[in-house]
């Protein structure tokens, strides 16, 4: 009986560890693309230059990566040792994951104002030498966003000490735009632009979210069962 069920939780823990492995994989391969082919869309942060979506995704799919093989040669080996270190990292990552939720929202309105003052100071390295990242970056949002500056269009005059913007600003796009009467630019917000956006995402982030919480229980779920039968035998 125990051998039965240690053969079928052992075959369940391999092919969901062979998934959380492939996702990680595409996760990983998606970052190297975005790095090799999108090298100059770096972050928008000038106090976390690193925090690039491309770099973010090669760490998180490197993590599942670990995680899922750990746990593949884990229940193929059926090595005790192996299984505990998979369901500790498992259960952390759950607990890390509930604690940054309850952060961001007990938290928001904190969040809120140092990333505004953070987006601002970014914006004086606006197209300044060695920052082609975060140049790009505002030029994409604004254009893919239809936005200006972080809270206004004024933002940027504090940038160029005179009433300009970036040519990213201007409603239709020519050289030296950003030159022009105000009338011809966006006025609205880009901080409060992405947040509209993320809100009518949100139900697809919670889709998301509550997937990857219960493939997570449900491999916890499996290699509690796979412990308890290796400890029957």
């Amino acid at each position: 009986m125990a051998e039965g069920c240690m053969m079928a939780l052992r075959y369940g823990m391999v092919f969901f560890n062979l998934l959380f492995w492939l996702g990680g994989c595409g996760i990983l391969g998606v970052g190297v693309w975005l790095s090799v082919t999108q090298g100059n869309f770096a972050t928008l942060s000038s106090s976390l230059p690193s925090l690039s979506a491309a770099n973010l995704l090669i760490a998180v799919g490197t993590i599942i990566m670990v995680i899922g093989c750990l746990g593949c040669v884990g229940a193929v080996k059926e090595s005790r040792p192996l299984l505990l270190t998979f369901f500790i990292l498992l259960l952390l990552i759950f607990f890390l994951e509930i604690l940054s939720i309850m952060l961001f929202f007990i938290y928001q309105d904190e969040i809120d104002h140092y990333a505004q003052r953070d987006l601002k100071k970014g914006l004086q390295l606006f197209g300044t030498e060695g920052n082609v990242g975060l140049t790009n970056a505002w030029m994409i949002v604004q254009t893919d966003f239809r936005c200006c500056g972080v809270t206004n269009h004024t933002d940027w005059f504090e940038v160029y000490n005179a009433s300009r913007v970036p040519d990213s600003c201007c409603l239709e796009y020519s050289d030296n735009c950003g030159l022009d009467n105000p009338g011809t630019w966006w006025t609205a917000p880009c901080y409060e632009r992405v947040k509209d956006w993320l809100n009518e995402n949100l139900v697809a982030l919670w889709i998301f979210a509550l997937c990857t919480a219960l493939t997570q229980v449900i491999t916890a779920g499996m290699l509690y069962s796979t412990l308890a039968c290796s400890t029957a035998r």
